[in-house]
């Protein structure tokens, strides 16, 4: 099921191109091409979700529907729905996503295309299909959005009483009165799911195949909550009574306080987890395989009072993840092929629930040098069942990881490696992951590249400035570590 490979981390935001963030056209093709010429048989994306606040795919409008800003301009173009002369004269930053530029450049051509969409028959059919074969999340979602829009971009918690609590007259009200406007959110799901599979079909057809990420947890402020109060912790106002975070640890002295509704795990087992076998079974539809961010959630999981200032004051508390996952696969099969991010505080249950269904874990290089020979994330001591990342999004980049460290362990961390010198530390890393046991080595692209801390996509704890880092378009580099990168997978057998 996990054959011997080795692949990239790089999300569809940070690709370039011209329309100021990575998109599903022609740069995701180019980059699907750079993967097949440097061995690496694995696309890791992050979530494709709908961002909010914060421009976070963690924290998404939706757990099932696209991110319209992902929307390929030259495909519509294509499509004729819109021409070039539709598009607004904009300059964009080449190395950085500007969401708010992006998000009125974008809409004002999604709201030309959507008016030509209208007055077309000719791929009305095939919409129509689509909306019906996904309408148990698409009504809810596009509702959602033209609700979020009517009520000037306000939490569902603070619309008017009788739609937050999804009154059946207020549902039959709005539905009539923004009509137009839910349309118009199914249409951007019809060309981003259209866009999206595309993408999918060209990297599959060249031998590399995708690895998606979901978020145990789902935000406060999305459709999956506002259509499913039943399944979360909420009062009898739908506020949250307890939020998601994780206790103090390597990233914060103060935990992280992520925010999140938590769920009613006695409602979801009464529901046969319904809900979360549609997510998993969607999501294996999109992706080759999935990686489940903090998997440790469903063993146990750190619950802060709602209204906390910080994560500090939580408290453990007992998840089913055990009977979800054997539901799971009674209702999907058994071979669902899931990666377990299982970093941070990982107790024995964690453990436990890991191997029983034989997910993968994730091993991070970064983590690994303390100067103890029995540190479970240096590679002699991997076994194969593992994925090992020199950094994941949310650490520094190599380069700038590395500079930070103190004089005794970069001098460890260069023995280790084989190096002399740090000039080339992020080959160092790369070369352990490659090299190692581990069945997948996945490598983010700011490693490939050697760039510093201001290339890191993440920063934990910090509200602003993230998600927002691109690749630039450099062929001659591109080849120069693409060679490399070939010579290290043919060396090791990851291919």
């Amino acid at each position: 099921m996990f054959r011997r490979s080795s692949g990239i981390i790089l999300h569809i935001t940070s690709l370039p191109g011209d329309h100021g963030i990575g998109s599903l056209g022609e740069e995701a093709k180019e980059f699907v091409k750079f993967l097949v010429k440097s061995g690496q048989r694995l696309w890791q994306i992050l979530p494709l979700g709908p961002t909010g606040y914060g421009d976070s795919p963690y924290q998404c409008f939706s757990a099932f529907a696209g991110n319209p800003l992902l929307i390929d301009i030259d495909r519509l173009i294509q499509r004729k729905l819109i021409s070039k002369s539709d598009l607004p004269k904009e300059n964009f930053d080449e190395s950085r996503v500007d969401y708010g530029k992006v998000i009125n450049y974008k809409y004002s051509i999604f709201k030309k295309a959507y008016e030509k969409f209208k007055k077309s028959e000719g791929i009305k059919s095939v919409y129509n299909i689509f909306c019906k074969d996904n309408s148990w999340w698409l009504d809810d979602f596009a509702l959602f959005m033209a609700l979020k829009s009517h009520f000037g971009g306000k939490s569902w918690l603070e619309w008017e009483h009788d739609i937050k609590f999804r009154k059946d007259d207020a549902i039959r009200h709005y539905k009539e009165v923004l009509k137009d406007e839910i349309e118009f959110h199914k249409f951007l799901q019809f060309i981003f799911f259209d866009d999206w599979f595309e993408t999918k079909s060209f990297a599959n057809r060249n031998g590399v195949e995708i690895i998606g990420d979901i978020p145990i947890f789902v935000a406060m402020d999305s459709a999956d909550t506002w259509a499913n109060t039943d399944i979360f912790l909420f009062d009898e106002n739908l506020n949250p009574i307890d939020v998601a975070g994780v206790p103090p640890d390597y990233f914060s002295v103060t935990g992280q306080l992520w925010g999140n509704p938590l769920y009613d795990w006695d409602k979801l087992r009464k529901t046969n987890y319904k809900w979360w076998v549609k997510r998993v079974e969607s999501s294996l539809k999109m992706y080759d395989y999935i990686r489940i961010d903090h998997f440790r959630g469903f063993a146990g999981y750190w619950a802060v009072p709602y209204g906390s200032p910080n994560a500090i004051n939580g408290e453990w508390r007992k998840a089913y993840g055990d009977e979800l996952f054997a539901t799971i696969q009674s209702e999907i099969g058994s071979n669902i092929k899931i990666i377990a991010e299982d970093l941070g505080v990982i107790t024995d249950d964690v453990v436990e629930l890991r191997d029983k269904y034989k997910f993968p874990g994730m091993k991070v290089l970064q983590f690994a040098f303390n100067n103890w020979a029995d540190n479970e994330y240096l590679p002699h001591n991997y076994d194969r069942n593992c994925v090992v990342y020199t950094g994941t999004h949310d650490n520094d980049t190599t380069v700038g990881w590395f500079s930070k460290l103190s004089d005794s362990d970069k001098e460890y961390v260069l023995k280790y490696c084989g190096l002399n010198t740090s000039k080339e530390i992020n080959w160092g890393l790369i070369k352990l992951a490659i090299s190692s046991s581990a069945v997948f080595s996945i490598i983010p692209m700011q490693d490939v590249l050697g760039l510093g801390s201001d290339s890191r996509m993440n920063t934990p704890g910090v509200a602003y400035g993230n998600w927002s880092w691109r690749m630039k378009k450099d062929k001659k580099t591109l080849n120069k570590v693409s060679e490399r990168l070939y010579d290290l997978v043919r060396l090791y057998s990851k291919f």
